[in-house]
């Protein structure tokens, strides 16, 4: 390495920045910011919802952030888990709820980096946001064709706990944006998001202006197929539930792989609807790739 690679590698990880590039594609992250995402691109075209790293404020205004120990929402700020009851900080603005877990509010640090590949490690130590203590890992990898995400949690406390794990992708809404998607599924939910009856979806496959999802949808099938003027997308993972949130004022629309439904902790049967008991030492793991092809 030159010292003045070693000079900018050395400002990035200060500012917790870190970009790979293979062949038309450039990603860059955030370790500082949850973790997140700032950016993917092929050539100057953005194919993730992308800042410039340097530019990026928050997680929430990123391509994508992790959902750790817990994805979407976790009703009302409470749970009763093995006998105890547990409260959780606000966190998402005035939501009645706790959202999306806590990885995506905490900086993480980088394990380490090379041309094609970025490790970022957060340990969570139990607070009033979560009760008990973790170590999540987030690996990327770039080549040209495509992005692959692999992220772990790891149960570094005395007792059992509930986790889940996902992402949340968010995708430019172009002129001629389709989603094309196979579940069987879909979650309804209240006012304030929290789902409260299944019903059968027999997929989705239309233009994203003609949808108005915010919903958490069961047995994924597939890849996710994402397609418009520049890009042909396909969007796979390990995890067998999407949420899927296609708002129709937004320059943006998600398709976000997590482990179990909305709110799971309170449903009847958690473990039936995708929520992990993790022993003391135990790891859980999930994988998403991003498969690139331009038009």
């Amino acid at each position: 390495m030159t010292a003045a690679l070693a000079r900018t590698d050395a400002i990035a990880a200060r500012n917790g920045t870190f970009e790979l590039h293979a062949g038309a594609l450039r990603f860059a992250v955030r370790a500082d910011l949850g973790g997140s995402i700032a950016g993917l691109w092929h050539g100057a075209t953005p194919v993730l919802r992308s800042t410039e790293p340097a530019l990026l404020g928050s997680a929430r205004a990123s391509a994508c952030y992790p959902l750790v120990p817990y994805s979407n929402r976790l009703g009302y700020r409470q749970f009763r888990w093995k006998g105890k009851e547990y409260t959780t900080e606000a966190n998402f603005d005035d939501n009645p709820h706790s959202v999306h877990g806590v990885g995506w509010l905490r900086g993480w640090e980088v394990v380490s980096h090379s041309a094609g590949e970025v490790v970022l490690r957060y340990v969570h130590s139990a607070d009033a946001h979560w009760p008990f203590a973790f170590e999540a890992l987030q690996y990327f990898d770039l080549t040209p064709q495509m992005l692959r995400v692999q992220l772990s949690i790891t149960n570094t406390g005395a007792v059992a706990q509930p986790v889940g794990l996902g992402w949340h992708p968010y995708f430019p809404k172009r002129e001629r944006s389709r989603l094309h998607i196979e579940v069987s599924e879909r979650w309804d939910s209240d006012a304030t998001q929290l789902p409260v009856h299944r019903v059968a979806q027999t997929g989705i496959d239309s233009d994203v202006a003609h949808l108005d999802f915010d919903h958490c949808f069961d047995g994924w099938k597939g890849a996710a197929r994402i397609r418009d003027e520049k890009f042909s997308l396909q969007l796979s993972s390990t995890l067998d539930r999407l949420v899927v949130y296609t708002p129709q004022h937004k320059e943006y629309f998600c398709v976000e792989p997590v482990s179990h439904v909305s709110n799971a902790i309170h449903l009847a049967d958690p473990a039936a609807h995708g929520l992990r008991t993790l022993q003391p030492g135990e790891r859980f793991e999930a994988s998403m790739a991003l498969d690139i092809a331009a038009l």
